[in-house]
């Protein structure tokens, strides 16, 4: 059995997947952007056999690095989190193997009509904090109020297309006056307000299945671990 790997080492040594998130993905990106980096480990499958189990993610090594664990991506994938799944459609992937290369075969596996609520439950979550720092301060935090719209104007097309896409194209000058401070506050609340009606009228006729393909995800995980454990000459 290996020993525990320190929480950086994992993502060091058993990365399958990472890619560029944030403003540089979303075609967003100014001079003084980060870049955010996201990605998808597999810890050995002989830890998870010690009372001690590996992290469902980790922070770092590197400034503004974020990865999760298969099991936990996965799982919140399927739950159509909007952070994770706009990860498996980022346009700027950095690493990636064989194991990486079938999970983003997976992708439209994790699609679902689930991805209304999700979206639009947290865009509202994220309206009303908006909102409380207009109530308090006397203006929302714009570029929160930009990364919503954009949010929730992915989030439409994707229920009437069947289809993700993070890149927001055409939109990025519009988007970047409202990160700006340049449209008032009441336009922006007025454009939610329309694209949270679209969001819902497009759920009833979405090509997205009613729930994800559970059972084709789930044969990948354990295929993983399975070939994890062998690596190592265990066997659960």
């Amino acid at each position: 059995m290996p020993p525990s790997p320190a929480q950086p080492d994992l993502v060091r040594d058993h990365s399958i997947y990472s890619c560029v998130m944030g403003s540089r993905a979303f075609g967003l990106a100014t001079e003084d952007s980060d870049t955010d980096v996201r990605g998808v480990f597999v810890a050995p499958t002989p830890l998870f056999w010690c009372f001690d189990k590996p992290p469902t993610h980790v922070e770092g090594p590197a400034p503004e690095q974020f990865s999760w664990e298969l099991e936990r991506f996965c799982a919140l994938a399927l739950r159509a989190n909007p952070n994770v799944l706009e990860v498996l459609h980022s346009p700027l992937p950095l690493h990636t193997d064989a194991r990486g290369d079938e999970l983003l075969a997976l992708r439209t596996a994790f699609l679902s009509r689930r991805v209304h609520a999700t979206f639009v439950g947290y865009a509202e979550s994220q309206r009303r904090r908006i909102d409380a720092d207009v109530r308090r301060y006397g203006a929302p935090r714009w570029k929160h109020a930009m990364h919503l719209l954009r949010l929730l104007t992915s989030c439409v097309a994707l229920l009437r297309t069947g289809e993700l896409t993070t890149d927001v194209g055409d939109a990025r000058d519009d988007l970047l006056r409202v990160k700006r401070g340049e449209i008032p506050w009441q336009h922006i609340e007025n454009r939610l307000s329309r694209l949270i009606t679209a969001a819902t009228e497009a759920a009833s006729g979405s090509p997205l299945p009613l729930l994800p393909d559970h059972a084709r995800v789930e044969d990948f995980l354990i295929r993983t671990r399975r070939n994890s454990a062998s690596a190592y000459g265990t066997s659960p």
